[in-house]
């Protein structure tokens, strides 16, 4: 993929200045094709966190077999600050991205998308840096409220913050604790969730982002590739 990084913020008020301007040009409706490939994508880090690791793996749809892999590790530079992690992450992700040699046509990414205080989190920050579709798949709320969904996969419930529908909060397994999803960019609610079910087989997490997050913190290894 043919990407080029952006003019970072270098401190918090600046950031979050762009935040509040990038959030305008957030787009939740559907305004994606076919989706052949899907991406998933995560960040850890080592060296005590000064070295950012960033890992990205593309899957066939709705097969889900593995095609390619990435890694990208960068100096990490800008401080962790709740609220600003994509001015941390998202600069090895873009790295990582650009190794690519299959143009993902959607991206999952370990985070949040809108269902952030200034409804841009790295789902929706990465949409739009990319201008690609993007979902935000979170093991944990950030923001809003909402109700407990029923015990069985496929059931969710509203995510709410200040009146606003920000996400939804996703059962994936039957029993198990929901996933929190959210719209990154260019794509609605309704179609993110039936979009994160197809993903989905016997884990909690949808197979773009569990391969992810095992690259990019080196938890056991990956499925052969196609």
């Amino acid at each position: 993929m043919n990407i080029s990084q952006p003019d970072w913020p270098k401190d918090t008020q600046a950031a979050i200045a762009l935040q509040r301007q990038l959030a305008t040009q957030i787009i939740t409706t559907d305004d994606l094709g076919d989706i052949q490939y899907v991406a998933g994508v995560d960040v850890g880090f080592e060296e005590g966190g000064t070295v950012t690791r960033a890992a990205v793996v593309v899957l066939t749809f709705p097969e889900l077999e593995l095609v390619e892999t990435a890694i990208a590790r960068t100096p990490t530079t800008f401080p962790y600050i709740p609220g600003l992690l994509s001015f941390r992450e998202a600069p090895a992700l873009l790295e990582a991205l650009a190794q690519l040699k299959t143009e993902p046509d959607l991206i999952l990414c370990d985070g949040q998308g809108i269902a952030h205080p200034r409804r841009l989190g790295i789902a929706s920050h990465l949409g739009l840096l990319l201008d690609k579709p993007t979902i935000g798949v979170a093991k944990s709320r950030y923001i809003g409220t909402y109700a407990e969904p029923a015990a069985e996969k496929g059931n969710w419930t509203e995510l709410m913050d200040k009146g606003d529908r920000i996400g939804a909060v996703l059962r994936t397994r039957t029993h198990i604790k929901p996933l929190f999803i959210s719209i990154g960019h260019r794509v609605s609610l309704e179609r993110a969730i039936a979009i994160l079910l197809s993903c989905t087989t016997k884990y909690k997490l949808p197979e773009p982002t569990r391969l992810a997050d095992r690259l990019a913190s080196r938890r056991g290894p990956m499925p052969a590739l196609k």
